[in-house]
């Protein structure tokens, strides 16, 4: 095949974002919960059929760097995948993140029904069983406290969906409706993918589709490899704390040689009995971000941008946890300090393209009932402050890192679940000082109308996102517990308890830290 033209390869990538794109539409317009239609919880990709991401769509950074080893633990599983075949995964221990993300990858066929590629999508389903509501219960010590673990399964066919694999999945769930809802918009956005996926094909040719997509992801190598060339060689190290006990430590040494870039997390601390631990596909999602954040982030994302990118981390450590670890903040929290780690050391190869530490949480809000109460399980993460960077001050009250989610609109928190929002605004001065300074954080304070659970995973609360070139830090986090008699309390970091009906729990998220001296 001849080399693409610069046109063509143009008009190709964005043809295969396209795909992906629309994907996400179908999955958002479809869904059940709140937590997918209304905060976009949710991601979608293309693949070729050797199981290589071609296309993503600019959704969740911590699910779209993970979801190629979903996708790779399916064909592991099960072969190549006849054309209308659908597997649904979410094992941490095979291609996952955390219980509650749920994978489904379809194979697609072109007019003869020979493979095409394949198109998957991850949704974060709002309860997916376990200790607590939500199904990230603080206490957790294995990830069997966490919820159902669903190795490689075969969920839908040419015949439709499965339905016993669907009443199971919905069986273990304290809200198994939304389930169903849930699942059968995953299986929509396939669908719509498989169909934009064969109408490029019957464009271009079914022959040509997988030289298509190589010359695209060949693109991306040659364009990223290009901009590492600009980092100095060297090797560079930074570590943070994670907020357990008295912290758990992330080491991060990050290696330039040439148009190659090495991580490696050695000196990281070993896996712990919380919920904490990142399995290693989150790991390399982290590392992937923080990558093409550095290098050419307009380059077109597949799996051509991370050639250049080898990552190591010591096996059974909090950064590669081996089961029966539990993961369910380690996919949340963890990643987000990975990001602050590999931040730290990249600033000290090119700090005038590093911003300061960006709020450095998810600020993970869990609240639900089961039992004999009315089942809801809402949950959400908070926006926060971000860092700011060597060009301008950092916004505030955003999502930062590795999470790209919208928020939940109180009206839909109030029509949705028994919760009233009482306050939702911006945590003036939160920001961290500087001549870029960082952005504020957010409060949102919420009232339980009926007796339930909550459960909250942050970080942030002790430790304060760091400024950079002479920037403060941002301030950190406050989780508190409003009694019915207005008294407070002030919660830990993490942790799950009892939400009596007239109780609040208020978060004020952490504010980035600044870039750059004052009055610099």
């Amino acid at each position: 095949m001849p080399e693409l033209s610069a046109v063509e390869l143009e008009v190709f990538r964005h043809a295969l974002a396209g795909v992906a794109d629309e994907m996400g539409v179908a999955l958002r317009r479809a869904a059940y919960s709140p937590n997918i239609k209304e905060r976009a919880d949710c991601s979608a990709a293309v693949f070729d059929r050797d199981g290589e991401m071609v296309a993503q769509a600019e959704h969740i950074p911590v699910h779209l760097g993970a979801m190629p080893a979903s996708v790779r633990a399916v064909l592991d599983a099960y072969g190549e995948l006849r054309p209308g075949d659908q597997v649904c995964v979410n094992d941490p221990y095979m291609g996952g993140t955390h219980l509650p993300d749920l994978t489904i990858v379809a194979a697609v066929g072109g007019d003869d029904s020979r493979l095409l590629g394949y198109v998957a999508n991850r949704a974060h389903h709002a309860d997916v069983a376990g200790a607590a509501p939500g199904s990230m219960p603080a206490s957790a010590t294995d990830i069997a406290m966490e919820g159902v673990r669903i190795p490689p399964i075969l969920i839908a066919d040419t015949d439709g969906e499965r339905a016993d694999v669907v009443r199971f999945v919905a069986a273990n769930s304290r809200t198994p409706a939304e389930r169903r809802g849930d699942l059968r918009a995953q299986f929509a956005a396939n669908h719509v993918g498989a169909r934009r996926l064969r109408e490029l094909a019957g464009r271009i040719g079914a022959a040509r589709l997988p030289e298509v997509m190589a010359a695209v992801c060949d693109y991306s190598d040659r364009r990223v490899r290009a901009a590492v060339t600009g980092i100095p060689d060297g090797r560079y190290a930074y570590q943070d704390v994670l907020e357990i006990g008295e912290g758990v430590t992330i080491r991060a040494e990050v290696t330039v040689a040439g148009a190659e870039v090495t991580v490696d997390f050695a000196g990281t601390d070993p896996q712990v009995p919380v919920n904490c631990n990142a399995v290693f596909a989150v790991t390399l999602s982290s590392a992937m971000f923080v990558f093409r954040m550095l290098t050419d982030p307009d380059a077109p994302p597949n799996a051509g941008c991370y050639r250049a990118l080898h990552v190591r981390a010591p096996e059974g450590s909090v950064v590669h946890a081996t089961f029966p670890a539990p993961t369910a903040a380690g996919n949340v929290e963890t990643s987000q300090r990975i990001v602050d780690v590999l931040l730290g050391a990249f600033a000290r190869a090119i700090p005038e393209r590093v911003p300061a530490a960006s709020q450095g949480t998810m600020n993970n809000l869990l609240i639900g009932a089961g039992g004999g109460a009315v089942p809801f399980s809402y949950y959400e993460t908070l926006g926060g402050g971000e860092g700011g960077t060597p060009a301008r001050p950092g916004m505030s009250g955003v999502h930062t890192g590795m999470t790209n989610t919208q928020n939940t609109p109180a009206e839909a928190v109030e029509l949705d679940y028994p919760l009233r929002v009482w306050r939702y605004e911006l945590r003036p001065g939160s920001g961290g000082a500087g001549r870029h300074p960082g952005g504020d954080g957010l409060v949102r304070e919420i009232e339980a109308l009926a007796d339930c659970t909550l459960t909250v995973q942050s970080e942030r609360r002790a430790h304060a996102p760091w400024g950079l070139g002479g920037g403060r830090p941002g301030a950190v986090g406050r989780n508190v517990l409003v009694r019915a008699d207005g008294t407070e309390e002030e919660l830990p970091s993490k942790g799950t308890w009892s939400l009596r009906r007239g109780e609040r729990v208020r978060i004020e998220t952490p504010g980035g830290g600044g870039w750059g001296e004052p009055g610099g």
